[in-house]
C-alpha cells in the first residue's frame, strides 16, 4: 500500500462527516479529513459518522449480530476489484472515550487510530488471522507515527486478542 504524503499527488477524497451525538471533544471535520487521508491509498468517497452507544449497539447488532456497542464499524460499498473506495466509518463516541481512558491515551489519539483503522478496512485490510493483523497493525503504526501519534499497541498485553 502506497500512501501519498504530497497533497498534490494525493488521491481524491469525497468526505462527509455526520455528528449524531454531541461531545465537546469530537474532532473537527478538518482533523477527520487529515486522519482519513493519512490512511488513504486510492480515490475514496467516505462518510464518517459519530454515534452514541444506542446507535452503535443497534448497528453492531443488526450488521454483525453482536448485541453491544463497539468502537468502530466499517461498511464497504465498492466492489473488491474497484479502483476507488466507497464506504462508511461509524465511530461510537462513548466506547472510544471509555477505551481511551482505560488505556491512558488522549481521546484525540485514539480517535485518529480508529479512523485510520476504519480507512484501512475500507481498502481491504483485515485482522482475522495473525498475519493479517500484523500487516494491518504495522500500517497503523507507520501512519500514526507520521502524525506523531504514539504506537497504539505499545502497551497491549501480548496475550490480548486483536
Amino acid at each position: 500500500m502506497t500512501i501519498a504524503a504530497d497533497p498534490l499527488t494525493r488521491p481524491a477524497l469525497h468526505l462527509a462527516v455526520q455528528y449524531a451525538c454531541s461531545s465537546a471533544e469530537l474532532p473537527s471535520r478538518s482533523r477527520i479529513r487529515r486522519w482519513v487521508q493519512a490512511a488513504q491509498s486510492r480515490p475514496a468517497t467516505v462518510a464518517v459518522r459519530w454515534v452514541d452507544a444506542d446507535e452503535g449497539q443497534t448497528l453492531n447488532r443488526e450488521f454483525r449480530h453482536k448485541d453491544y456497542a463497539t468502537n468502530v464499524l466499517t461498511f464497504v460499498y465498492h466492489d473488491a476489484d474497484s479502483d476507488a473506495v466507497e464506504g462508511d466509518i461509524v465511530v461510537c463516541e462513548p466506547v472510544l472515550r471509555a477505551e481511551a481512558a482505560a488505556q491512558g491515551k488522549p481521546f484525540e489519539h485514539h480517535a485518529a487510530h480508529l479512523l485510520v483503522h476504519g480507512m484501512l478496512h475500507l481498502q481491504g485490510f483485515d485482522h482475522l488471522d495473525d498475519d493479517e493483523a500484523a500487516t494491518m497493525e504495522a500500517l497503523e503504526r507507520a501512519i500514526l507515527a507520521r502524525m506523531r501519534i504514539p504506537d497504539p499497541y505499545a502497551d497491549r498485553d501480548p496475550q490480548a486478542a486483536v
